[in-house]
């Protein structure tokens, strides 16, 4: 997580760390494990195409935080 929180290039959000993923560009993904199933199943299995590791958080709420979002997120990404 102290990776996620001083990274200098990240995304928040499913969208963008699925795209990130896909590209390439993204090395450490971080997914919360309460997050609806479907985008949790879909960020992990993202992450396992790529060959790239995949933190779990507890809650959506930690996630955000620990991004400097003032939002729940579902899924975050530190890119290269």
């Amino acid at each position: 997580m102290e990776m996620l929180r001083s990274a200098a290039k990240k995304v928040v959000g499913t969208k963008q760390v699925t795209r990130a993923l896909k590209a390439g560009t993204a090395m450490r993904a971080y997914v919360a494990n309460d997050a609806d199933t479907f985008i949790f199943q879909q960020v992990i299995r993202a992450a396992e195409e790529a060959g790239v590791p995949c933190v779990r958080v507890a809650t959506m709420k930690e996630l955000g935080m620990v991004c400097g979002v003032e939002v729940s997120a579902a899924a975050a990404a530190v890119l290269r």
